[in-house]
Order: C-alpha cells, then structure tokens, then sequence
C-alpha cells in the first residue's frame, strides 16, 4: 500500500475497495478511447455510453468468455423476438417489455443450464452484467426499426468489438499500477476530447469510403 498514490491510500483507508478505486479511474480513459474511435476513426456502435457500460459488464462477468456469451445470447434473442412480435404490430413500449421479458428467461435458463453442465463461472454470474446485456436489446431493436437489420448487426458488431478493447485496456497491468502511482493521469482525457471536441478532419472509415474521390481530386 505504500507503494500506492496518498488518495488512493486515502481511499483504501475509508474502506472503499481497491478494485472500485481504479474501475473509476479507467472509466474516463475508456470513455476517451471510444470518442476517439467515434470521432477519429469513424466506428460509431452504439454511441459512447453502451460500449462503456458493456466493457464493465465484462469485466464484472467471471471470464470473458461467458460475458461474451450472454451479449450474444441478448442480441439473438432480441434479434428472433422482433420478427415473432411483427406480426402482431403491437406498440413499441409493451413490444420492448415483452423482448425484456423473453429475454430475462432465456438468461435465467442459460443460468441454469451452465449450473447443470457444471459451469459454475457462467452459473454464477452476478445479475449486475446481466441487467446491462439486457439493456441492449432496446437499443438493438429501436436501430433495427430505424435503420434496418443490416446496420443494427454492424452497430451491434462494432461495439462489441469496441467493448472488447476497452476490456483489454482496463484489464491491462501496466495502466492499473500505473493509476494507482499516478491517478492524476486520468486528467489527461480532458484536453484530449477538447481536441477530438474540435476536431474537423475526415475520419479515417471516409477515407477509406471516399479514397477514389479524393484520387480524383
């Protein structure tokens, strides 16, 4: 502990846990990566707060693999609900209710099923991760009706994808001591979403999008 930052020892000493500490801290650099892929790169997913949220979710899963897992469970389940519900035409506040609904038993049989095939790490899961997979299955259906089943899957795809990096990053060794030392690294985000706050560049996906265009010219 000595090792540690005077408000990180602080913190350790009013009892809050350590790995609390340092998830706070890993909240901005993750939320500033996600700017930067949304405004510099151009992978939009699922704005900036759901990948951030899901990158929690996996952290607090009991290995990645079953938190991988559950989001894809969601995401089907969401995906095959919205085609049953269709032909009801029913409205989207009770249709979003009912997907929760649908969905919340195929987690809650997934649970017991791992419990059963005695996979106590997917069995065991904690409800918080869960509720947050969940959560998706709103944002996937209103894009799906917005925009299509084609940029709903992309959407879907890139922010897991975004999601999983973010896991990586916040799971990284080196950035944890290092907060730990130095938490005041955390106020670096600040001018750097300034700069992506101004920034007015194409992104890197238009040039891709726009490079015979920009040979032309």
């Amino acid at each position: 502990m000595e090792k540690f930052n005077p408000i990180i020892v602080f913190f350790l000493n009013q009892g809050v846990p350590f790995e609390t500490v340092i998830l706070i801290l890993m909240l901005p650099i993750i939320a500033t990566f996600i700017a930067f892929l949304r405004q510099v790169v151009g992978i939009k997913a699922f704005g900036i707060y759901t990948p951030l949220i899901i990158t929690f979710a996996f952290l607090a899963t009991n290995g990645l693999k079953y938190g991988i897992f559950i989001f894809l469970v969601v995401v089907l389940t969401g995906m095959l609900m919205r085609f049953a519900l269709k032909p009801f035409r029913l409205l989207y506040l009770p249709r979003v209710a009912i997907m929760l609904s649908v969905v919340a038993l195929i987690i809650l049989g997934t649970l017991f099923l791992g419990g059963n095939m005695r996979r106590t790490g997917l069995a065991s899961v904690s409800i918080f991760p869960i509720l947050i997979m969940i959560t998706l299955v709103e944002k996937f259906v209103a894009v799906q009706i917005e925009k299509g089943d084609k940029t709903a899957v992309i959407l879907t795809i890139e922010t897991l994808l975004i999601s999983l990096v973010g896991f990586y990053i916040a799971s990284w060794e080196i950035l944890i001591r290092a907060l730990a030392v130095y938490p005041w690294i955390v106020l670096t985000t600040f001018p750097i979403n300034f700069f992506l706050g101004r920034w007015t560049g194409l992104r890197l996906s238009e040039y891709l999008r726009f490079n015979e265009i920009l040979k032309k010219s």
